[in-house]
């Protein structure tokens, strides 16, 4: 499947969603996610971009929604992010081609998301392009875990859910966002590590 076909998916996958997604995720938020949301809206300092926004989730936690810019590729899921209010900057856009100039951030935040962009690495070095030097990135996401067992069987469940969704449950951000030039200054790996929260920069 060619990459915009893979885009498509997605984005029809997150249409279907959007009304539903909250309450959907609202268990994980609890026993598997818990606290990344605070632990990522707590570090981002000066003008956030979020790179795929979702519902916005995110935007009541920044301690001044009104310097927050979200960008989502689903305009549904952007639309239930709009009705939360926040003041913050919501826009349409895809995170591979981030509608941004360059060095305009001072912090880029990205949670739950880079397991179904189709092409992540593509995706932060556009995070890395709209960062101002010394800007900060702040991910959350779940990833293969450290435990072998466990690990297989995400590979078991990512045959449908790729095929479905496109989401990914094996992939690692980590080298990643090494890849594109960031220097790692936090790294944690949770829940038999299959979650892992980053903290990296960009060089001055």
């Amino acid at each position: 499947m060619g990459e915009d076909e893979e885009t498509a998916k997605v984005l029809r996958a997150w249409n279907t969603q959007a009304e539903t997604y909250d309450r959907q995720i609202a268990l994980l938020e609890r026993i598997w996610f818990g606290g990344g949301r605070e632990w990522l809206t707590g570090r981002a300092t000066g003008r956030i971009l979020e790179v795929a926004v979702g519902t916005g989730l995110n935007l009541p936690l920044y301690a001044d929604p009104g310097h927050v810019t979200g960008v989502e590729l689903s305009p549904a899921m952007l639309g239930v992010a709009r009705r939360r209010g926040t003041g913050a900057r919501l826009v349409l856009g895809n995170a591979e081609a981030l509608p941004f100039g360059t060095e305009q951030f001072d912090t880029v935040v990205c949670a739950l998301s880079l397991c179904t962009i189709p092409r992540p690495a593509v995706a932060v070095r556009e995070m890395h392009r709209v960062l101002v030097p010394g800007g900060r990135l702040l991910l959350l996401d779940h990833i293969g875990s450290s435990w072998p067992p466990v690990r297989a069987g995400q590979w078991v469940l990512e045959r449908f859910t790729i095929r479905a969704a496109g989401e990914h449950f094996t992939r690692r951000q980590l080298p990643v966002v090494k890849g594109a030039g960031f220097e790692i200054v936090e790294a944690e790996r949770l829940k038999l590590g299959t979650i892992e929260r980053l903290h990296a920069r960009k060089g001055s």
